[in-house]
């Protein structure tokens, strides 16, 4: 066992192997604070087996002991048992059995960060920022997400009964989902209006790509011709793979760079470009965003945006400007780590890590009185516990600062309605007139 630790502290980077010569002394005194460290772990591991009033179990304490530590990194670092690794695999390849829903841990509550686009958990009523007190009666509070992820995840069919706390309603309610089998679609089209192109993209799985351009296709065969413009909606939009945010950016992109990674050390730095050829020639897009798009969707909203290919409605996104990597341990027989090892830039090298991507054109979905504003919490990375801070000391704009200058429908429109949608066709019309005008 402790080899297995010192591995880990080695992976870790642990010691300074990489330190240079002069400092080869600061280097002996880190090395000689881990081993005592590690000798501590082992005193107390040893004194908790020896005179625990029950025998505990030991595989549970190291893999307690492991979160832990993966705790006290940033919020999407953490240790996936076998099972959980197992289930995160089934996750990126767009099936499982469950309700549908992006969580996260918000507070000690697990939070959602959106439902996922037709599945029970959408369907039920769930919105982004509830907050999951309780499965089937079971108290959540202070749970690990793996606990709640399988506690919600059974056999299509079976329900499951979450007890909700959500803004702005006084008590918890109860809210019954029948489990499905959650092929993850990872978009959805169809002609807005009539004839307004629209394509919405959910998550970034191993499909997204490909359902990307079989939803551009249908659109054009629909259409009769070329596409004069596309709504591209990443609202809600939890991110996922890098590959596919990558590849969903260059099928709007005639070349060049979509995204910069870089880790801790500047060697590390790597560059990903589009392929030539964009799919739309150049016909105008209009992106759709929220504080719910993250990660890899925040990935293609900044590439559109900082190469000027699209323009960028909605209010400012997430803020999950950091990659993580899925390492295996022991080809996966012990599980992974999925470890944040990079940070991610924009084409025009800018970190959105805390921050979010600021739309072009801010409009809110709904209205918010003056007086309501404080009252609004903002589900961003920013709020999240631990998470990194944006490396050139910039801060999330307060939200009562970002609705001063947001577009708000107005106070006798029908909340039914997607209003943020409704004017983002209204732009992308102009646009295209505008396009048509200027090649005829």
């Amino acid at each position: 066992m402790r080899l297995h630790i010192i591995a880990s502290a080695v992976l870790f980077g642990i010691g300074a192997a990489t330190l240079a010569v002069s400092a080869e002394g600061e280097d002996t005194n880190s090395r000689e604070a881990t081993f005592r460290q590690l000798e501590l772990f082992g005193d107390v591991l040893s004194r908790i087996e020896a005179d625990y009033v029950t025998e505990p179990d030991k595989a549970e304490l190291i893999e307690s002991a492991i979160d832990g530590m993966m705790q006290a990194l940033d919020p999407h670092s953490s240790y996936l048992s076998p099972d959980d690794f197992q289930d995160m695999q089934v996750t990126t390849s767009g099936e499982y059995g469950g309700v549908g829903i992006e969580v996260t841990i918000r507070d000690d509550l697990i939070t959602i960060i959106s439902p996922i686009a037709e599945t029970p958990g959408e369907r039920a009523g769930l919105e982004p920022n509830d907050q999951i007190i309780a499965v089937d009666g079971e108290s959540m509070i202070g749970a690990s997400m793996d606990d709640a992820v399988e506690r919600m995840r059974g056999p299509a069919g079976d329900p499951v009964v979450l007890t909700i706390l959500r803004e702005g309603v006084e008590d918890p309610f109860d809210v019954t989902v029948v489990r499905d089998l959650i092929e993850v679609r990872a978009a959805y089209w169809r002609m807005e209006e009539g004839d307004t192109p629209y394509l919405r993209i959910t998550t970034f799985n191993e499909n997204t790509t490909a359902n990307a351009v079989a939803g551009i296709e249908d659109l054009t065969e629909a259409y009769g011709g070329p596409l004069p413009g596309l709504i591209l909606d990443l609202r809600s939009n939890p991110g996922g793979l890098l590959d596919q945010s990558v590849s969903v950016s260059s099928l709007f992109l005639d070349g060049g760079e979509v995204v910069s990674t870089r880790g801790r050390d500047p060697r590390d730095t790597r560059r990903y470009n589009a392929e030539p050829g964009d799919i739309l020639n150049g016909a105008p897009i209009v992106v759709l965003i929220n504080s719910g798009s993250a990660s890899a969707s925040e990935i293609v909203t900044g590439a559109l945006q900082d190469r000027e290919r699209a323009t960028i409605v909605g209010m400012t996104s997430f803020g999950k400007g950091s990659m993580q990597t899925v390492v295996p341990l022991r080809g996966g027989r012990d599980g992974a780590l999925r470890l944040t090892t990079a940070r991610y830039y924009t084409p025009a090298g800018r970190t959105i890590q805390a921050t979010g991507i600021a739309p072009d054109i801010a409009i809110a979905p709904r209205r918010v009185a003056e007086e309501e504003v404080e009252g609004v919490n903002t589900y961003a990375e920013a709020s999240l516990r631990n998470a990194l801070e944006n490396e050139n000391g910039a801060e999330r704009e307060e939200l009562q600062n970002e609705l001063s200058h947001t577009e708000m429908p107005p106070e006798d429109w029908d909340a039914s309605e997607d209003y943020q949608l409704h004017r983002a066709l209204e732009i992308l019309n102009t646009m295209m007139g505008q396009d048509q005008a200027r090649l005829q």
